[in-house]
């Protein structure tokens, strides 16, 4: 009997390695399906899935309540399972250089509860050849059994995109790829009994590593190009949202706006490829000089912060500014390498107050990444500037009459980095107002 079968009969399990925002929608999904065990190293994250919490919000507490999958912090319930699916985060070092640990530490919890037979798939992202020149000797390592003949490797990128409930697991096409046709077909067969906008069989495993690495690298240099003329327009005094809605009347003009590139995908895939192209010999040029300018926006929205300050009169030393908004992305709780912490770094160095309003950010991960604790709305009074960072859906129900009341001063300074505000209406309602 194929594993595939084995699966589908529920007489063999499949394990998640990671239980975030990409192993969890995996784990309640295939558990709907087979039999699932849900691993994470975080004992405090489990409890939380165990008192039916969803920390992820991307699956709802219902969902975590209701599933038959099995959540745990003790890997020997791994031994039980004979397809492994590896889901942990790939991020960066300080330097910009990968940091492979996390992958690393997965790859060795599996490989010493491998057992033969079995079939592990990798879904964190990474450059082409870390699967099957890092990951795979550490399997054989750690279990004594031998690729090819005692147990397969295949790779799937996650594609997920945290908080967009239209994008999901399910609804989004599956690259698949296997260390040969055997492994490919099983575990083709194995996402399709959850994935119903079908899969995509790549022709190896380093293809569906570069393509991963490139659908990122992609936006980021889109969103960059975007941001660099934010920049242009901004010196000409143009406004860089009313020309991209003019230039948006062409069919073919992309669909990209200027912001904060943060986040755990978008703001660090470039980096694994010009990490391993450097390694080739060759140094990028359009991907690194994308991603400087996209580094470098937190420091631009607080100079153009500063400026306005100046314009309402305001000594900068100890004025007042709230943020509204510091996860990494609009409706989603995830606070890892956000932008906005960039904003609130560079706005301390000159000596301002800052006050951060989020109410839908982690806040236990907030305080353990940042040392930052979230004020509630109704503190947020007799400030000399609002910095919109994030468009939150909550935020959105704010108008500038409700914000007004938040200030102290007849010159109110309202940067709002993602244009939520009517721009005509807020200067002629004597805001200082900017924009990207």
């Amino acid at each position: 009997m194929s594993l595939y079968n084995a699966i589908k009969n529920k007489t063999e399990k499949i394990s998640i390695i990671g239980l975030g925002y990409v192993g969890m929608p995996l784990a309640i999904a295939f558990a709907k399906v087979s039999d699932v065990v849900g691993f994470d190293i975080s004992k405090e994250k489990v409890q939380n899935y165990l008192n039916g919490i969803d920390v992820t919000k991307e699956v709802g507490n219902d969902a975590i309540q209701d599933t038959t999958a099995l959540f745990t912090w003790e890997e020997k319930y791994l031994r039980d399972c004979k397809f492994h699916i590896v889901a942990v985060p790939t991020p960066i070092n300080s330097d910009k250089t990968p940091d492979l640990k996390p992958i690393i530490g997965a790859s060795k919890t599996v490989g010493k509860n491998l057992t033969k037979g079995s079939i592990v798939v990798f879904e964190s992202t990474v450059y082409p050849g870390v699967t099957e020149d890092i990951c795979v000797p550490i399997l054989e390592e750690e279990s004594g059994l031998k690729i090819g003949t005692d147990f397969k490797v295949g790779y799937s990128p996650e594609r997920i995109n945290p908080g967009d409930k239209v994008h999901r697991l399910e609804t989004i096409v599956k690259v698949v790829s296997g260390i040969d046709e055997d492994s490919l077909g099983e575990i083709a067969n194995v996402y399709e009994m959850i994935i119903e906008a079908g899969v995509y069989r790549a022709e190896s495993i380093r293809v569906a590593e570069a393509a991963k690495v490139i659908e990122n690298s992609q936006r980021d240099i889109n969103i960059a190009f975007m941001n660099e003329l934010s920049i242009i327009f901004n010196k000409m005094g143009i406004d860089t949202k009313a020309v991209l809605e003019t230039a948006g009347t062409k069919w073919n003009f992309l669909n990209f706006s200027p912001g904060l590139v943060g986040g755990h995908c978008i703001g660090v895939d470039p980096y694994y490829l010009t990490y391993k192209a450097e390694e080739m010999g060759y140094h990028s040029q359009i991907v690194l000089s994308g991603r400087k300018i996209n580094d470098d926006m937190g420091k631009y929205v607080v100079e153009n912060t500063v400026k306005n300050l100046i314009k309402a009169d305001k000594q900068i030393k100890g004025a007042k500014v709230a943020i509204f908004g510091v996860t990494f992305k609009e409706n989603c709780p995830d606070v890892r390498n956000t932008k906005v912490i960039d904003i609130i770094k560079e706005l301390e160095e000159y000596g301002i107050e800052t006050k951060v309003v989020d109410p839908i950010a982690d806040k236990e991960d907030l305080w353990h990444e940042y040392r930052i604790n979230p004020c509630k709305i109704e503190e947020i009074k007799e400030m000399d500037a609002l910095i919109f960072a994030v468009p939150h859906e909550e935020f959105k129900s704010f108008n500038l009459e409700k914000i007004r009341g938040m200030y102290w001063n007849h010159k109110p300074v309202l940067i709002d980095v993602k244009g939520m505000f009517n721009r005509i209406e807020a200067v002629n309602m004597n805001y200082l107002y900017w924009r990207l």
